[in-house]
């Protein structure tokens, strides 16, 4: 076990954090810090904007939108809205992968092995491009670059990661990994740190190895996407996000999200008060 897991298992107690007794008594600033969303929107935009002040836009993984998609739903927000949004899935995933059944156009089969797994192709720089000129359309700071359990850690794959994230243009923009699979934590965490990139976890499933300055954690359900979490699990998930010293997005991805992130939402607004 890495050294960054100890640490953090000695301060803030094994990953299985369903029932563990933490302080709840927190400050003002430490509430401050938990911005709650959802991946995708639910529910209908303009609804959903009255609600949350956070969200990960999905479609951007499935099929690049149109520019003008982004400027008008910049448009449309709230002013202080948070935008992320998730890179394009030619990035991460192969076209063998059953989300490119979701891409709107077809990928001749001479030319799928350029796509995906970060390979070092003009394909995969271009569609880093594209996926860039939307965030700075619609304003997103954190883009998340989520890997099937298919990318594991082969040297192919380590070295694909680390040359697409020395080369892709970023600007301000925080970059946000969400490997899945067999990875060594201490694997992680050297890439993590070397190519700055904020390790993204579900936080029922493990820890964060790697957030500099933010935390962000997406819910995918406790044992599956049915989940509807449980008033004792949100207390869990309350207690370990205002602990945490940087800003912490918490971002429900299960059937549920809209009504569990509202919950959660709710819990962190009443001990505000």
């Amino acid at each position: 076990m890495g050294h960054a897991i100890l640490m953090f298992q000695k301060r803030w107690g094994t990953p299985s954090w369903v029932g563990i007794s933490l302080p709840v008594t927190t400050s003002r600033m430490a509430l401050d810090r938990i911005q709650v969303g959802c991946c995708g929107f639910p529910v209908a935009r303009k609804s959903y904007y009255e609600h949350f002040g956070l969200v990960e836009i999905q479609q951007t993984f499935y099929h690049l939108p149109e520019i003008s998609t982004a400027a008008r739903w910049r448009a449309e927000a709230p002013q202080g809205f948070r935008f992320t949004m998730k890179a394009w899935q030619l990035i991460t995933h192969e076209p063998t992968s059953p989300t490119y059944r979701r891409l709107r156009r077809k990928i001749p089969e001479a030319d799928q092995e350029r796509y995906g797994a970060f390979r070092p192709t003009g394909e995969v720089r271009r569609a880093w491009l594209d996926t860039l000129a939307f965030a700075e359309e619609v304003g997103a700071m954190v883009v998340v670059f989520q890997c099937p359990a298919s990318f594991t850690p082969t040297d192919e794959h380590v070295s694909n990661l680390r040359r697409f994230f020395r080369w892709a243009p970023r600007g301000k923009r925080v970059f946000v990994w969400e490997p899945r699979g067999n990875w060594p934590q201490d694997l992680i965490l050297e890439l993590c740190r070397e190519l700055d990139l904020v390790h993204c976890v579900d936080p029922f499933r493990s820890v964060p190895l790697w957030s500099p300055g933010l935390s962000y954690w997406r819910l995918h359900g406790i044992g599956g996407w049915r989940h509807q979490y449980r008033e004792e699990e949100l207390e869990d998930l309350f207690q370990r996000a205002s602990s945490m010293k940087v800003m912490t997005y918490c971002l429900f991805n299960n059937a549920t999200s809209y009504q569990d992130a509202l919950r959660f939402q709710e819990r962190v607004r009443h001990r505000q008060q």
